[in-house]
């Protein structure tokens, strides 16, 4: 009897054991985060990592929001206009973003254009976080 691999985030894909290599364009697309983010994209879990291809369509993002894993995201495409623990960022092609665990942070691609992001979490929680209150 086989069962689907579980995941911390409800629809990304778990890596199997032996499963090496993942093709971002045929896997499954979620949302970032449902109730506060318009980001979404293929997202693949392992043991201690999770990985995500996102995008934010022009003019839209993420309300505040946290959670208790840090977050890497390496802009592709776009600009990524975000604030983080008060701080105000504009992050272009090439760019990598450090958000560190807990704190609050907002991000939308700017007016002009689609933005594109590779993001990384450590798997102490899910790619979703917990919107601010």
């Amino acid at each position: 009897m086989s069962s689907q691999p579980v995941t911390l985030t409800p629809g990304a894909t778990r890596a199997a054991p032996g499963q090496y290599l993942f093709d971002l364009g045929s896997v499954q697309k979620i949302m970032g985060g449902p109730d506060y983010s318009t980001a979404h994209g293929p997202c693949v879990e392992g043991d201690r990592m999770i990985v995500g291809l996102m995008r934010m369509a022009a003019g839209t993002g993420a309300e505040p929001h946290s959670h208790p894993n840090e977050q890497w995201i390496y802009v592709l495409e776009g600009t990524f206009r975000a604030t983080i623990d008060g701080k105000k960022i504009d992050a272009k092609p090439g760019s990598v973003v450090y958000i560190p665990a807990n704190k609050i942070h907002a991000g939308r691609a700017t007016a002009e254009a689609d933005v594109l992001f590779f993001t990384v979490k450590d798997a102490s929680h899910s790619l979703h976080g917990i919107k601010a209150t």
